[in-house]
């Protein structure tokens, strides 16, 4: 703003600079004028064998120091306003150059911001917000398991639900939890984490958590729990996929 009101400033002066060329201009060619007029009475008088009188010299004389000091004073403006308007020029060039370097700063802030606003995540067939680093940790932990590294996902999947309790991906984070305690063997530690999931409420991963802890009882020898787990999903979800894998369960089960 201070850059901005300077700049206004030269300008305005740059106007009055002008003003005052033209005044002096016009007083000029009015001496010039009437130095013209004397000149010519002179010629008149000389042509008539006249001298010229001592007034006539003293008028010719003052009016050509007159013209001479406005001549420099026109000079003495033009070099002021030919350095006004070199100001002028850096004013405005600085100015540009602190507008464009707001601009970036500015820019620069908004993409930070930017990087840390939630964004909206669809997970599961549901929507909500995640901040930034929550879901990197949970795509982290992911493709971990998505790879193969059940024991590394396992501790990454963990932590997440750990340090994001409330988080989008909390239900999606315990389903794939428990599948990387069963790929380890972890058979209790998948239990407690499908049966977290199912105890959150109607979720899409619901069915599939059940199946999965139909499973671990199975892998524990423990049948008739199997049995009754199997039964609860096909009588909750009788349209899952779950539903009809649980019921060729059971019917090995016998």
């Amino acid at each position: 703003m201070a850059l901005s009101s300077s700049a206004h400033a030269a300008l305005f002066e740059d106007d009055e600079a002008r003003r005052a060329i033209l005044d002096l201009r016009q007083r000029v060619e009015t001496m010039r004028m009437s130095l013209e007029t004397l000149r010519a009475e002179n010629q008149v008088l000389i042509k008539k064998g006249s001298e010229v009188t001592d007034k006539n010299q003293d008028d010719l004389q003052v009016l050509r120091r007159s013209m001479l000091d406005l001549q420099n004073q026109i000079e003495s403006l033009r070099a002021d306003l030919a350095k006004s308007q070199g100001a002028n020029e850096s004013l405005l060039k600085s100015l540009s150059e602190w507008q464009r370097e707001q601009k970036d700063k500015i820019q620069a802030q908004d993409d930070r911001l930017r990087k840390l606003e939630p964004t909206k995540v669809t997970m599961d067939g549901r929507e909500f917000l995640a901040e930034p680093a929550e879901k990197r940790d949970h795509d982290q932990a992911l493709e971990v398991f998505r790879k193969g590294e059940y024991g590394q996902a396992l501790t990454l999947l963990a932590d997440f639900v750990r340090r994001y309790p409330q988080s989008g991906y909390k239900a999606t984070a315990l389903f794939w939890l428990g599948n990387a305690q069963y790929a380890v063997k972890e058979y209790k530690d998948a239990m407690v984490s499908f049966r977290s999931l199912v105890a959150m409420g109607p979720h899409p991963r619901v069915p599939e958590s059940l199946l999965a802890l139909a499973n671990c009882h199975i892998e524990l020898k423990d049948v008739r729990s199997a049995r009754k787990v199997l039964e609860d999903l096909i009588k909750a979800h009788p349209e899952s996929e779950a539903a009809t894998a649980a019921k060729e369960r059971l019917l090995r089960l016998k």
